[in-house]
């Protein structure tokens, strides 16, 4: 219809600039005439490339993911790339099955949340090729994967600045849990700041918790059950410092006259809470954009300047946190 061969076709559709003009034209009308659209699956079958990321995340209902999300979705589309999301729920068989599109050539890399390989590639033998893949928010410790995060360390450490700078000498930290980095480099920027400041942390104000509402709720209680109060909480994340203040306001306290509270994250609901709560802001967005950057970067055969990207939390200052009632 175009009066050209199907290579000039090619040409102009993918590289036009090399096409003569009137030729493009002729094409692009044949193109409206006919309804032509490229066979995606063909396409990729041929170039062995779908142009499409796999996401890996335990829980695509956590509050961080979508705003991650957001971002990782901004710089594909740029790039012409796709998303596929695998919701694994922290189950093996599910990350295994999750697998079979990178396997089959459906997609070309992988977006890792879980903080560990797919099970499927762990299983692997050592010599067996990985995807390009890039971790967000949790690292893959000793893998050798590219991270795009916030620095925990730094951000929990302005945290427990900020309750110190307040008045508060007795602070608690809620979510001791050494097997995830995320909490353990907060509670080093926690005890970091701590020290800074001649203090030092109270064994019975250090409690476990898995970043849970519950958690957090169950923290509180066992404070009360040990008799050793604090004044103010830092607690690993938003949702676990909501379960403090559910405990809290169940016993009548006052906030945050009678106890203060800090989180991190700055979740969606954060500045409804009563009181609204002061917490540390993930640039999540921009974490998304980072991540992705990344992993492009890694799949046109690019080597980063960085395999290790960390963002700055912001402090945002609420009602949740005051001096003591006896200063």
């Amino acid at each position: 219809m175009a009066g050209v061969s199907i290579a000039t076709v090619s040409r102009a559709i993918n590289e036009p600039t090399k096409v003569a003009d009137a030729t493009r034209r002729r094409v692009t009308d044949a193109i409206a005439r006919t309804g032509y659209t490229t066979n995606a699956m063909a396409r990729s079958l041929r170039m062995r490339r779908s142009n499409m990321i796999l996401i890996l995340a335990p829980d695509v209902g956590d509050p961080n993911f979508s705003n991650i999300l957001v971002g990782l979705e901004t710089e594909a589309s740029k790039r012409g790339y796709g998303l596929l999301i695998g919701n694994t729920q922290n189950d093996p068989s599910r990350e295994t099955d999750y697998l079979r599109f990178i396997s089959s050539n459906q997609a070309d890399g992988l977006i890792l949340f879980t903080g560990h390989l797919p099970y499927g590639l762990s299983q692997s033998p050592p010599a067996a090729r990985l995807p390009p893949m890039v971790a967000v928010n949790e690292p893959v410790i000793g893998k050798g994967v590219p991270f795009v995060g916030v620095d925990n360390f730094e951000g929990a450490r302005v945290a427990t600045e900020h309750l110190i700078s307040q008045g508060h000498r007795r602070i608690a930290y809620i979510g001791h849990a050494p097997h995830r980095e995320v909490s353990r480099l907060r509670e080093e920027g926690y005890r970091a700041a701590l020290a800074g400041a001649g203090l030092t942390a109270d064994p019975r104000l250090v409690i476990d918790g898995d970043g849970t509402t519950e958690s957090g709720r169950a923290a509180a209680e066992l404070m009360f059950v040990r008799d050793a109060l604090p004044t103010a909480f830092f607690c690993v994340n938003d949702a676990t410092a909501m379960g403090v203040m559910i405990a809290l306001n169940a016993r009548r306290y006052e906030l945050p006259r009678q106890f203060s509270i800090m989180g991190f994250d700055d979740i969606s609901f954060a500045s409804f809470l009563t009181p609204s709560l002061t917490t540390m802001k993930q640039p999540r967005h921009r974490m998304g954009e980072a991540a992705m950057d990344l992993l492009l970067a890694l799949l046109a055969g690019e080597e980063p300047t960085s395999r290790e990207v960390l963002l700055r939390a912001e402090l945002i200052v609420r009602n949740s946190v005051s001096r003591p009632s006896n200063q």
